[in-house]
């Protein structure tokens, strides 16, 4: 089979064996922005030698603004309540395949607003029958990081932190961009700057006001400007993770990019969780076991 984790702004495929190892793997710039709405045209390209009748599809493809737009599944959800809700499309340019959309998981918490995620579901459902009996905390960095808790091989609960997002935009089009150089290594770190933000996230003040301090600090020689960018991840992250991840984790799982997952690993032994990394292909793991849940052969 073929599995796919299309995004906004990429493209990533996997062919798959029957017991779901990856025998090839592809990616392009074809994500949701670049496709133009052509998502078939831009399938057909992108497996093209690829003969496999069963094509899963996960992530942004399956949004309002994707091919199809695929409902939530509600937690608690396993690979069962995931599988049920996959979508199967026509795809006139690959007669006689099956092809099939995932659908994102939603969890309505009492008195908060839903908490949604598409395509990081699969990624955990790659994970999830590994991790044993009891709660585990899992962690999905990234422009929208996402904080979740497993029991039972299903998802329980599900958060969600802008860390990435509001980074980026701060580091480009705030005042505070100002006060960094324009071309510096947003991963170099500078005598810990990255630490000392992670500290700095655990004064009194909150998070609008440690953001000015990063302009003051600045201002008065005591934050170096190469250093702003690590000390403003680490401010941004501390806060993200005081307030999402548990008191006192155990072990929190991180999946995703490696830069990331250093990151956000630093700042969780900082804090005395123990951590531990998976990688981001944990998506056709659980791509594949989508599939089978769903009846399909491999």
């Amino acid at each position: 089979m073929i599995a796919i984790d299309w995004g906004t702004s990429s493209f990533r495929a996997y062919r798959l064996d029957a017991s779901g190892a990856v025998l090839e793997r592809r990616s392009a710039v074809a994500g949701l922005l670049a496709c133009g709405g052509r998502f078939e045209d831009v399938l057909v390209r992108e497996v093209a030698g690829w003969g496999d009748p069963v094509i899963v599809m996960a992530g942004m493809i399956g949004s309002r603004s994707g091919w199809r737009e695929v409902p939530y599944v509600a937690c608690p959800a396993g690979v069962d309540e995931v599988a049920a809700g996959v979508c199967e499309i026509d795809v006139a340019q690959l007669p006689g395949r099956r092809v099939l959309i995932a659908p994102g998981v939603v969890h309505h918490g009492a008195g908060r607003p839903p908490e949604v995620m598409r395509g990081e579901e699969t990624q955990l459902l790659g994970l999830i029958d590994g991790l044993g009996a009891g709660r585990h905390t899992l962690c999905l960095p990234g422009t929208h990081s996402k904080w979740v808790q497993v029991e039972g091989g299903r998802i329980v609960t599900l958060r969600t932190a802008m860390t990435g997002e509001l980074y980026a935009l701060l580091r480009k089009q705030s005042l505070l961009a100002a006060l960094m150089p324009a071309g510096a290594d947003d991963d170099a770190d500078d005598a810990g700057a990255f630490e000392r933000g992670v500290l700095a996230s655990a004064t009194d003040g909150g998070l609008a006001n440690h953001l000015f301090g990063v302009r003051t600090q600045g201002l008065f020689g005591t934050l170096a400007a190469a250093a702003a960018p690590s000390y403003l991840s680490g401010l941004l992250i501390g806060h993200e993770l005081r307030a999402l991840s548990p008191t006192a984790p155990a072990q929190v799982h991180l999946i995703g990019g490696l830069a990331l997952q250093q990151r956000y690993g630093r700042a969780l032994l900082q804090l005395g969780a123990s951590v531990q990394a998976h990688g981001e292909e944990l998506a056709a793991r659980g791509l594949h076991r989508l599939a089978l849940a769903h009846g399909l052969a491999a």
